[in-house]
C-alpha cells in the first residue's frame, strides 16, 4: 500500500492501520515457507480494492438477476477465457471463476455430482489430502458419506492398486485426486482410469500444483478427469479465489451447484483479479518463475536431508517438502515455534501414523513465496542450513533471526 492511502486509513482509523503496517512489517522481517502462502502483486491488491466490490451480479454473463451487468459480464467472461487459455483447454471445457476460495469449490463440485450421503473416495488427511476430501470434520465428511485411501507407511507414497481396491468395494459417485501435503507427483491417469472402471467422477484438486501444470512442469489432469479445482493464490500468486473447471456436459450441474445452490452474487473484484492472474499466467515470466520454484523446492530438500534431516517419500518432485522430525525427537508444533522465533514460517504437519493433528510429527515447507521475493537455489542452502542450526544444532532461534533479517533485506516485498 502506498504512503498516500495508508495516510487515509490511518485519519479515520488509526487502530486499524496501526495493525497493517504491523503486518505488512512480519510479512517483510519473514521467511515465508508455508506452500499454500505467496505475495500478490500490487496490481492484484488493486483490482481487489477497486470499484468492482460495488457491484451486485447474482447469475452468469448474459443472464443476470441485477441490471447494470454489462461490464461485468465481460470481466467475467475475460477470466473464463484466459483461465481456459492457460491450460490449453478448448470448447470441450467449461470454467466457472465464482468460488469463493477453495472449499467452497470442492463442496460445489460434490453438490453438483452427487447427492447428500453419496460416497465420495478421496486422500485421508494425515496422509496429504485436504479437509475437503472427505474428513468428518468438513461438509465434505459430514454431508456425504465419506471414505479414505492412505499412502504407504514405508514409502509415503499412494497405493494406485489399494485405491482401486477400495474404490471396487466402496464404488463412489465422485473419486477425489489432489493434495495438501502430499510433495510427490500424482498420476492422474491411474485415477482417471480407476474412476473410468468403477463409474465413478474423478475429481482433480490441483489447487497446490496449478501453476506447475500451467508451466507444464507437472503432468496435466486434464486428459484423465471429470472436474478439476484451483485456488488462484498460492502458486498462481493471484487473489483469495478458485475456478472450478468441468467437461461440458457436466457444466449446467456445476454452474448450478455454485449458484444458486451454495453461494450468492459472485464477488466481482475478485473474478478482475482472477482474469488478471491467469493473463500472468500465460507468459514466459511466469514459466520461469514456476520453475525456478521446483528448483529452489529440489535445492531445499537435497540440502536438507545432507544436514541430516529426514524427509516424508525421501524428497519432492513439487514445490513443497515435508520435514519428518520423529528421528530428531521434536513435535512438529516444537519445531514451527523454534523456527517463528527465528523469523521462519512453516507449518506444523501430519504425517502417515500421526495420531493427532494438534501434535502432529511434522513440518511442511514450501517454496513459491520465498522465489516470489527473488530467492534462487544459492540462498535455499544459507535457508536449510539456518534450519538446521536451530532444529538440530540447537541453537538460539533468535541469534540465527538476526542473520535472517539482514538477509531478508536483499529480498523487498513489493
Amino acid at each position: 500500500m502506498n504512503q498516500k492511502d495508508f495516510e487515509k486509513i490511518k485519519r479515520s482509523d488509526l487502530a486499524l492501520a496501526r495493525l497493517l503496517r504491523a503486518e505488512e512489517f512480519r510479512q517483510a522481517r519473514s521467511l515465508d515457507l508455508i506452500a499454500s502462502e505467496n505475495f500478490a502483486s500490487a496490481e492484484v491488491r488493486l483490482l481487489v480494492g477497486s470499484v468492482l466490490m460495488n457491484k451486485y451480479s447474482e447469475g452468469y454473463p448474459g443472464k443476470r438477476y441485477y441490471p447494470g451487468n454489462a461490464i461485468v459480464d465481460q470481466v467475467e467472461t475475460l477470466a473464463i477465457e484466459r483461465a481456459k487459455k492457460s491450460f490449453g483447454l478448448g470448447k470441450n471445457w467449461h470454467a466457472n471463476v465464482q468460488p469463493y476460495s477453495g472449499s467452497p469449490a470442492n463442496i460445489a463440485v460434490y453438490l453438483g455430482l452427487a447427492k447428500p450421503g453419496d460416497k465420495i473416495l478421496g486422500m485421508r488427511l494425515a496422509a496429504g489430502g485436504h479437509l475437503t476430501h472427505g474428513h468428518k470434520v468438513n461438509a465434505s465428511g459430514i454431508f456425504f458419506n465419506s471414505v479414505s485411501y492412505e499412502v504407504n507407511q514405508s514409502t509415503g507414497l499412494i497405493n494406485y492398486k489399494e485405491v482401486e481396491r477400495i474404490a471396487v468395494k466402496e464404488k463412489p459417485r465422485v473419486i477425489v485426486s489432489g493434495l495438501t501435503a502430499y510433495p510427490r507427483r500424482i498420476d492422474f491417469r491411474k485415477f482417471g482410469a480407476i474412476a473410468k472402471k468403477v463409474g465413478s467422477y474423478h475429481l482433480a484438486d490441483i489447487s497446490h500444483i496449478a501453476g506447475l501444470v500451467a508451466a507444464g512442469l507437472h503432468p496435466s489432469p486434464f486428459l484423465h478427469a471429470d472436474v478439476v479445482t484451483t485456488t488462484t493464490h498460492k502458486i498462481l500468486r493471484g487473489p483469495r479465489g478458485a475456478v472450478i473447471f468441468c467437461k461440458k456436459e457436466l457444466a449446467e450441474k456445476i454452474d448450478r451447484a455454485v449458484f444458486p445452490g451454495l453461494q450468492g452474487g459472485p464477488h466481482d473484484n475478485t473474478t478482475a483479479a482472477v482474469a488478471y492472474t491467469f493473463g500472468r499466467v500465460a507468459t514466459p515470466a511466469y514459466r520461469a518463475y514456476a520453475k525456478h520454484v521446483l528448483e529452489n523446492a529440489k535445492t531445499l530438500a537435497r540440502v536438507l536431508i545432507k544436514e541430516g534431516f529426514v524427509l516424508a517419500t525421501g524428497g519432492t518432485d513439487n514445490h513443497m517438502l515435508l520435514l519428518d522430525l520423529k528421528p530428531l525427537g521434536i513435535s512438529g508444533l516444537d519445531a514451527e515455534k523454534f523456527l517463528e522465533c527465528a523469523g521462519i514460517i512453516a507449518n506444523r504437519n501430519s504425517l502417515p501414523g500421526d495420531a493427532s493433528p494438534f501434535r502432529p510429527s511434522g513440518i511442511r515447507m514450501g517454496t513459491p513465496a520465498i522465489t516470489t521475493r527473488g530467492m534462487k537455489s544459492e540462498d535455499m542452502v544459507t535457508i536449510a542450513t539456518w534450519i538446521s542450526r536451530i532444529l538440530i544444532g540447537g541453537e538460539n532461534p533468535e541469534k540465527v533471526g538476526r542473520e535472517i533479517q539482514t538477509f531478508l533485506k536483499k529480498f523487498p516485498v513489493s
